[in-house]
């Protein structure tokens, strides 16, 4: 047995030697198809220079998350007051930049704006990896997904060598999203101009580049110059007919079903529209057109989607979600989560600063407190539990 304990780390020490040397002979594999895409050799030994492995790329890729988002959540965090008040705030001192990237691209400046504040939240979320190692763990280890990950790598290394940006400054997500507005290094390759005119296209510390580039990439995602992306609406009650983006339909026929807009008048607005009904039919309803469709293909997802038009339109200073959402336990805005923070902290829990970003450990105490007050442990910020910490219940 002895003999079988001392011989598990020297069995840990050679699987982790030969995964680094694996990964070291599949970088040195990928210099030849950089090479084939103008990376110089100086460039690609540069980049990969002193690079290792990092495993959180492989768990972040793994890792499912604890619970669905509901949708009211999502938006609760990035369709708040605080990001409503920020955003104006933004628009007032780069609305110079806004106005010239409205009139380049044809794509106006709050749908601009709201990109930016919901993928980096004005630029103060772009992400903390370095983005060389980062892909190259996935490009060499990663499960899946490897072609994706050696194609975002090569990408990376051309904005390198081109000089757009230094590589020192080069973080951002796992999967390779990264600067101002988060593009992903293929599609900055594809869709990135030179917003401040000093020639180069800097997504990470040239604003005017990014907001640009935004723009760029809503314009060549079919964006309609001085159309709505969709408004909110009211469906008659027990509606059972058609939902969701697409199949589109003329506006006509929507309104043949008895749909409205949420203040009662008659629809509106040009070309096919779908019906969007994120919460189920029982939640808010939204009619969306073309401009809606420019949005989620930034991120693929309706709930991204919604989040940019939302926000824009708050921006505008029109109302937010008007209809009620099919819970009894509403979400809490970013204000509201650090006030649940704080109050945690109060009680002895270990959960971080108090950044309103709800993390495993801000979830694991939320988790003791529903079991305190007998609801179900999901680890979900919402107001419940704070109105049960700040009633003094628990």
């Amino acid at each position: 047995m002895r003999a079988i304990t001392l011989a598990l780390p020297l069995l840990l020490l050679a699987s982790a030697a030969s995964a680094q040397s694996g990964f070291q002979s599949c970088l040195a594999g990928l210099k030849s198809a950089a090479a084939a895409k103008g990376v110089s050799g100086a460039t690609f030994d540069r980049a990969m220079a002193g690079v290792e492995p990092d495993m959180k790329v492989i768990e972040a890729m793994n890792n499912q998350p604890e619970f669905k988002t509901p949708i009211w959540d999502y938006l609760g965090t990035l369709v708040d007051e605080e990001k409503v008040a920020e955003g104006r705030a933004m628009m007032r001192q780069h609305a110079s930049t806004l106005a010239a990237a409205e009139q380049r691209f044809g794509v106006d400046r709050h749908t601009i704006a709201a990109v930016w504040g919901v993928e980096s939240d004005f630029g103060k979320a772009r992400g903390k990896m370095p983005l060389v190692q980062a892909l190259s763990t996935g490009a060499c280890l990663a499960p899946r997904r490897n072609a994706f990950f050696k194609g975002e790598l090569i990408a990376t290394l051309q904005i390198i060598q081109r000089g757009d940006v230094r590589p020192e400054r080069l973080f951002g997500s796992w999967a390779g999203a990264f600067g101002h507005t988060q593009f992903i290094p293929s599609t900055y390759l594809r869709l990135a101009v030179d917003g401040d005119r000093d020639g180069r296209r800097d997504l990470v510390d040239s604003i005017p580049d990014a907001l640009h580039s935004t723009a760029n990439f809503m314009d060549k995602a079919g964006w309609v110059t001085g159309a709505t992306w969709g408004y909110e609406v009211r469906v008659p009650n027990g509606y059972s007919g058609p939902t969701g983006r697409n199949p589109k339909q003329p506006v006509s026929s929507w309104a043949s079903r008895g749909i409205v807009k949420y203040d009662g008048s008659a629809l509106t607005g040009s070309g096919n529209a779908g019906l969007l009904m994120p919460a189920g039919r029982n939640g808010p309803a939204f009619l969306v057109f073309k401009n809606y469709d420019a949005a989620y293909s930034y991120n693929g997802a309706d709930s991204y989607a919604l989040a940019i038009s939302l926000l824009s339109d708050r921006l505008r200073g029109r109302p937010g979600v008007q209809g009620d959402w099919p819970t009894d336990d509403l979400p809490l805005s970013r204000e509201q989560r650090r006030e649940l923070q704080r109050l945690l902290i109060q009680r002895g829990y270990n959960v971080g600063e108090p950044d309103g970003a709800v993390g495993s450990l801000t979830r694991a105490a939320i988790k003791e407190i529903e079991a305190k007050i007998g609801m179900p442990q999901t680890g979900r910020p919402g107001e419940k539990v704070l109105r049960a910490l700040k009633g003094g219940r628990v």
